[in-house]
Order: structure tokens, then sequence, then C-alpha cells
């Protein structure tokens, strides 16, 4: 039997988010505890905020809203591939890694781990990769980390290699406790209009095991 594989951290008050970002904040519009009807509440945060799709908005006026992205590249089968100790994911860090065939790709790279604690030192995808995985039918890649690009980086290359082959990435994915492997990613971005990016809620799921394996 398939399990679903929450890989969306928590979002709360606390969340770190890029620097000069706008954090993630509660405001109550109605309480019951106050003799309001319901609860309700309003958030403002950044659309970056956890995990998030970057449309192609983000990085080129000229390029589709997020509403208005085609859902599915964030959708379907996906490689979960473990590049703990990497700094850069490039070539050599996916040293005897088959991709071919293989349309999303999700790396674990361990390099921001908490959350509610920013670090400049993550790690980040090199722009010939990119080119190199869109080359091979990739659509989609995600990163456990704020950015596919280094943190003090002006040109974002490898954000701008995904718009030259129209594929789309994943960034701030909890994939502290995924195994390597093969799943299904459903990680759709919400149909925000005006806007270049969206907060997504992704998981995993398990695939079911082959017959004799």
């Amino acid at each position: 039997m398939s399990k679903l594989i929450d890989i969306t951290p928590r979002i709360d008050p606390d969340t770190a988010v890029w620097p000069g970002d706008t954090g993630y904040s509660v405001k109550w519009v109605m309480r019951m505890d106050e003799g309001g009807p319901c609860n309700t509440a309003t958030v403002t945060t950044t659309v970056h905020v956890g995990a998030h799709a970057d449309g192609p908005y983000h990085f080129d006026s000229g390029s589709p809203e997020v509403a208005d992205l085609d859902l599915d590249p964030y959708l379907g089968p996906c490689r979960v591939v473990d590049v703990t100790g990497a700094g850069v994911v490039d070539r050599e860090a996916l040293f005897g890694v088959e991709l071919y065939g293989v349309e999303r790709v999700l790396f674990r790279t361990g390099t921001f781990p908490d959350a509610t604690s920013w670090n400049d030192d993550f790690a980040y995808l090199d722009p010939s990769l990119v080119r190199e995985l869109g080359k091979m039918g990739v659509k989609l890649v995600g990163i456990d980390t704020p950015s596919v690009d280094p943190y003090h980086s002006k040109t974002l290359p490898s954000h701008h290699a995904l718009l030259e082959l129209g594929m789309r990435n994943l960034e701030g994915l909890d994939l502290g406790e995924v195994p390597a492997g093969d799943y299904e990613l459903i990680a759709l971005p919400l149909r925000l209009g005006g806007v270049d990016s969206s907060p997504v809620r992704a998981v995993l799921r398990t695939l079911p095991a082959r017959a004799g394996s």
C-alpha cells in the first residue's frame, strides 16, 4: 500500500525567509473566544515562504504569472537524489546517478537543515547541469534549500537556465527523512493572480512494490 510523505516544512512566524523579504504573520479578524461565531485569520507572507514554486515571472517580467502556469510539471513520477555533502549540485555530485527517462528530480543536500534558522551557505544547482537535465527531458527540479542559485548571486544563472528550457522548480523542500528513490510528486502551486510564485503543499506518494521485489 502506498503512503504519503509530507515534504513541506511547517510555516510559522519563526519560519526563516530570504533576508529582506516579508515574514509570515497572522492577524485574527474574528475569534470564538472573543465572542465571534467562528475563527477567521488573515495571513501576511512572502509567496516564497517554506516550500514554494518559483514561477518564471519571478525572474523574467515577460513570462507568465504563477496563476497561469501549466500544472503538469508539479504532478507525476519523480526521483529523489541524495547529494548530501555537495556544496554545488553538478555533474560530479551526480556521479553514478541514472536520470535518463526521469521527468522530475528532487535533490536532498542537507545544507539548510533548520527552516527556522537562516544560513547563507546552502547548496545550489549548477546551471550547466540544469541545461543538461532539461535536454534529457526533465520538466522540474526541486531542492531542499531556499534557492537553486547561490545566496549572493545577482544574475541567477540557474533560474535563467530553467527559463531557457521551459523547466519549473521547487525550493524549500523538507527532504531530510526521505530515502533516495522513486515516488509520485504532488506539489501544486496556488492559482494566485498577479504574483510571481506560490507556496505549495508538497507531498510524495510511495510507489507500489514491484512483483518479485
